[in-house]
């Protein structure tokens, strides 16, 4: 597998002009986000899932985090506390109800794509993940890298 730092100077790579990156600072979590949204709401095949307050939002969040983990553990503790704060988000909407939460998520998603295709044709480079698609989970751990060097924490 590769290091963090093998990840982050390959995807910095498409990732160098300073409209971009700023677009990616907003976008790339929001999208991860939304993401963990648009899998909030889908139905789990056992009621008992549901009663403990499983979904597949929770479930899939364990393999992605186990990979930020292998990467490095403060790269992996720091996604934990975001994904956590976005879980914490997501509860406190769905006792609003006030909006689906898929639907809001979707349309957050969409534009937040729109914003990042945007950002890379700014760029003048293809995003990285039409290279390799685990770039996708890579750029949430890349912001965080540079989170974590200003508060001169090593990853």
């Amino acid at each position: 597998m590769k290091s963090a730092e093998q990840w982050f100077s390959e995807y910095a790579v498409s990732h160098q002009h300073p409209t971009n990156k700023l677009i990616h600072w907003f976008a790339v979590p929001t999208i991860y986000a939304t993401v963990i949204g648009l899998l909030w709401q889908i139905p789990m095949p056992f009621s008992g899932f549901v009663e403990q307050g499983i979904n597949w939002a929770l479930l899939l969040l364990v393999p992605v985090l186990l990979f930020y983990f292998l990467l490095s553990f403060s790269l992996g503790l720091g996604m934990t506390i975001f994904s956590a704060a976005v879980v914490t988000v997501l509860r406190a909407l769905e006792q609003q109800s006030v909006i689906e939460i898929w639907l809001l998520s979707l349309l957050i998603f969409i534009v937040m794509w729109v914003l990042q295709f945007i950002g890379h044709k700014i760029e003048g480079k293809k995003p990285s993940f039409f290279q390799d698609l685990a770039f996708l989970l890579i750029g949430p751990a890349w912001l965080l890298g540079f989170i974590l060097q200003r508060l001169h924490i090593r990853y």
